[in-house]
Order: C-alpha cells, then sequence, then structure tokens
C-alpha cells in the first residue's frame, strides 16, 4: 500500500485531468442542454425537429463509440482533433442529449397559470422564457443535472482507451508497476467517490440559492402559517 500511496503525484495529476473533462464537459452538455432542450419547446414543428434528432442520435449512441468516432474514424477523412477536445466532444454531446430532455420536461413542468400570466402581462415569448418560465424551470433541472455531470465524471473514465492518463489509467499503471492491485484500484475507488460527493455538494449548494432567489422556503424554515398553528416543531409550545 506504501508504493501506491507514494505515487500521490500521479493520482493528483490523474485526479486533475478528471476533474478538467468533467468541468469542460459538463459546460459543454450544459450549453447543449438549453439550446436543444429549448428548441424541443419550440411552437415550430421544424425546431422540435431538430431536438428529437440531436437527443435521439446522440442519447442512442455510447460515448465510447462516439470517442472513437472522433479519434480514430475523422482523422482518416481529414478531420483532426487532439486527445482532449475529442474527450469533451464525446462526453459533452452524450450527456448533453439527456439534459436536453431535461430542459424541455422542466420548462413543461411549470405551472400553466404562470404561462397564462405572462400571457395577461403581454410580455413578449423571450420575456416569458427569461423572466418566468427559465428561472423556475432551472429550480427543476438541477437534481437531474447533479445526477447528469456525476454521470458524466465517471464516463471520464474511458479516455484511458485513446491515451490520455486520467485516474483510471494510473490506477493501471501503478498496478502494473507496483504488482499491489488492491491497493491501487481501492485508492481510485476513493477518489472518484470524493470526486462525486464534491459535485454532489455543489450541487446542493446550488439548489438552496436558486430556492432563495425565487422566494421559495427551505424545508428547515416553518411557514407563518405552521408557526401560528402552533403545530409541532414550529417553536410555539402548547
Amino acid at each position: 500500500m506504501g508504493d501506491v500511496l507514494d505515487s500521490y503525484n500521479q493520482w493528483l495529476d490523474g485526479a486533475w485531468l478528471t476533474v478538467r473533462l468533467t468541468l469542460l464537459g459538463g459546460a459543454l452538455a450544459l450549453v447543449l442542454a438549453l439550446v436543444f432542450g429549448l428548441a424541443g419547446t419550440s411552437r415550430h414543428a421544424w425546431v422540435r425537429g431538430l431536438n428529437r434528432l440531436y437527443v435521439e442520435f446522440f442519447r442512442g449512441n455510447a460515448t465510447l463509440v462516439l470517442l472513437f468516432w472522433f479519434f480514430y474514424a475523422l482523422p482518416l477523412i481529414g478531420l483532426r482533433f487532439t486527445t482532449m477536445f475529442a474527450a469533451v466532444l464525446a462526453l459533452g454531446l452524450n450527456i448533453g442529449a439527456y439534459g436536453a430532455e431535461v430542459v424541455r420536461g422542466s420548462i413543461k413542468a411549470v405551472p400553466r397559470a404562470q404561462y397564462e400570466a405572462t400571457v395577461a402581462l403581454n410580455f413578449t415569448p423571450y420575456q416569458r422564457m427569461r423572466r418566468v418560465l427559465l428561472p423556475q424551470g432551472f429550480a427543476l433541472m438541477l437534481p437531474p443535472f447533479g445526477n447528469l455531470i456525476i454521470e458524466l465524471m465517471k464516463g471520464t473514465a474511458i479516455v484511458s482507451l485513446v491515451g490520455l492518463v486520467d485516474l483510471t489509467r494510473v490506477s493501471k499503471n501503478i498496478q502494473g508497476s507496483t504488482g499491489q492491485t488492491v491497493a491501487a484500484f481501492t485508492v481510485v475507488l476513493v477518489l472518484y467517490f470524493v470526486i462525486a460527493q464534491v459535485l454532489q455538494l455543489a450541487v446542493r449548494y446550488a439548489e438552496r440559492r436558486v430556492d432563495r432567489m425565487l422566494g421559495r422556503r427551505l424545508p428547515s424554515e416553518p411557514s407563518l402559517g405552521t408557526i401560528a398553528a402552533g403545530a409541532p416543531g414550529a417553536g410555539v409550545s402548547g
């Protein structure tokens, strides 16, 4: 175990590459999710068709196949990407397709009364989306987005197959050099778990911030009506 832990520089470099891939791929996935998710709510059939085309194609293909396509196949027809760019592109396109459905479903889940109120106030379609529908829908998007970013982080393990030295590749290198299979894979197991927990905490923090911005009451904050009724836990004794 000592030899495995002594290679902490390799572990740190691998963890940093995994985090970079997660952040870059997540940023691309978020942009694609918003663009194609909002396209899925359009009144125009051809715009909704673009949403379905993107979602069904990239959601229906494995991230590993996309990575191999960008890294091995496209150079044969004259399109060459760096290994890092190919990895980010494959991860972002795949997770973005799932995210687009999250965006579309969240916008559709905003109560109809909210939309009708924007019509009564004579908001333009852009104002309706920016001021009312998207802020409320964003609060609904955050929990599933949290799951998707963790899935993307775990999916970065495939980049070791095209030469990038991420956490998975580091664990294989150290296992090969030290012969300590259990120790090497235990360390990488713990590191992936730690990164996932950090991402989850960040998402939960964002959820709380959005709730406050929208004026929503947090679970630990009782309503005035509950306090007035003297309900248990409301801070009013009988």
